[in-house]
């Protein structure tokens, strides 16, 4: 009896493998990814069976977009093309090519007038965000990826119930994986004081009751439709530095005032119609400012039609003539995103990668110690930055563009989660953001250890954790 139920379990097993390393063909989005499943669900159904149920999907199902369905929105967007349409003009022939691919990828316009400032660490960014918090009128909106019960989210919690308290509108949207450890207190206390608090996959989850895939990473607050925020951290007090595990938290976030604000907003608007099918009164004219830089927000995600995160990278990579540096606290890039950074090298470019020494997840961390031989042999350089834990999500290009946002260069950020960063052009945000990286790069150290004499731990861990990048 006992050996029968063994086998029809078996079988069950096998058949569910075959079905799912069918299907694993016709969606994965590489080819990578897709041999990987097959060979994974064929020689161990036991475990990949499991994991394909958690992890086998890379399309979010049904997600509408607040482009579509609003057409108040996007009038007001399409005026701002008109009225605050930025300087591609004044590009030279390449880079206007490029700024063009943007928008496209965006599906908005780059727009003239925006007013910036880098806001480097947790002290920083969390003084400017609660600062403008204080001030708002009307109405605040805000999406964070983690939010903590600690000494930094209670802060963040009293702030808002304060100013709920006040009259002002407040909506907070957050990731329920992220944010898994947050208790149910929190969040009541936030509702019983006014403010609108939704879990961005409450009411809508895929067709897969396991799936684990699609997170919501963006990092947005907005105040008034005036002011925008958007960046690297979360609300939690390891931003703030005060881990004693990872000590100091190299982080860096961004403050917009200008049209940019607008398309930062209506980011915020699709996640906050998607968690809760509501369509809010919101400011949509933000005035552009007198001498400010050319802005782009973009954000991809997983219910986009095109691979608009890796495109994004390829995009930056390929436009790049003298200098690329990117700072990411994670490197699992896709095949495409590899190359490119390797060609980049070899037609002379400083291509300069940063990132962390210590780890935060060890299988992410493993994974990028498999790509740095095949990169420096092709000219890239590798910096891991030893001051701390950085976890910033900035690059620079040439003397022409910068950003900063949500984005990590790795699979997942590029394909699963919904991200956001903003795109800066011209010469002052470039070398800004250069004169930045320059600072971090003081607290790095090139890595030069091949890979055949590193640390048993990076040796043969590297190349099996390399193995599952397609699901990292």
């Amino acid at each position: 009896m006992i050996a029968a139920l063994g086998a029809a379990f078996l079988a069950v097993l096998w058949l569910f493998a075959g079905v799912f390393a069918l299907r694993a063909t016709r969606t994965a989005r590489t080819p990578q990814g897709s041999v990987g499943w097959v060979v994974f669900l064929l020689t161990a159904p036991i475990i990949a069976v499991p994991a394909y149920l958690f992890l086998g999907h890379t399309r979010y199902p049904g997600y509408i977009s607040m482009r579509r369905e609003s057409e108040r929105v996007v009038a007001a967007l399409d005026a701002q093309r008109a009225a605050h349409g930025g300087s591609v003009g004044t590009l030279t022939e390449r880079g206007a090519t490029r700024a063009r691919a943007f928008e496209q990828l965006a599906h908005m316009p780059i727009v003239a007038g925006n007013e910036y400032r880098i806001l480097v660490d947790g002290a920083a960014t969390f003084g400017a965000i609660f600062e403008a918090i204080e001030a708002a009128k009307e109405y605040i909106v805000a999406c964070y990826y983690i939010i903590r019960d600690d000494q930094l989210g209670r802060a963040f919690a009293e702030l808002l119930i304060r100013r709920a308290r006040d009259g002002v509108k407040v909506r907070l949207l957050y990731d329920a994986i992220g944010s898994a450890s947050l208790p149910d207190a929190y969040i009541d206390r936030l509702r019983a004081a006014g403010v609108e608090v939704r879990n961005f996959h409450a009411i809508r989850r895929p067709r897969n009751p396991f799936q684990l895939n699609f997170r919501n990473h963006r990092k947005i607050v907005i105040v008034d439709g005036a002011v925008g925020f958007v960046g690297g951290l979360n609300v939690g007090d390891e931003y703030m530095g005060r881990d004693p595990e990872f000590g100091h938290w190299r982080d860096t976030h961004l403050m917009l005032r200008g049209p940019a604000v607008a398309q930062l907003q209506l980011v915020f608007m699709e996640d906050w119609h998607w968690s809760s099918d509501e369509t809010p009164d919101l400011v949509w004219t933000a005035a552009p400012v007198e001498g400010g830089a050319d802005a782009l927000i973009l954000a991809p995600g997983p219910a986009d039609p095109m691979e608009t995160g890796s495109l994004y990278f390829l995009n930056v990579i390929g436009g790049a003539t003298k200098r690329l540096w990117i700072a990411s606290p994670y490197f699992v890039p896709d095949t495409d995103t590899l190359s490119a950074l390797k060609l980049a090298a070899l037609r002379g470019v400083d291509v300069r990668i940063l990132l962390p020494a210590k780890k935060d997840h060890l299988t992410v961390w493993l994974a990028a110690y498999a790509y740095f031989d095949e990169m420096r042999a092709a000219g890239v350089r590798i910096w891991r930055y030893r001051d701390g834990f950085m976890h910033q999500k900035a690059l620079v290009v040439d003397e022409r563009i910068a950003s900063i946002g949500t984005i990590n260069l790795d699979i997942r950020s590029c394909r699963l989660n919904f991200e956001v960063t903003a795109l800066l052009f011209g010469e002052e945000p470039a070398q800004e953001v250069a004169r930045m990286l320059e600072a971090d790069f003081k607290a790095a150290d090139p890595y030069e250890i091949r890979l055949e004499n590193a640390t048993p731990l990076k040796r043969h861990g590297a190349p099996i954790a390399r193995l599952f990048a397609p699901l990292l």
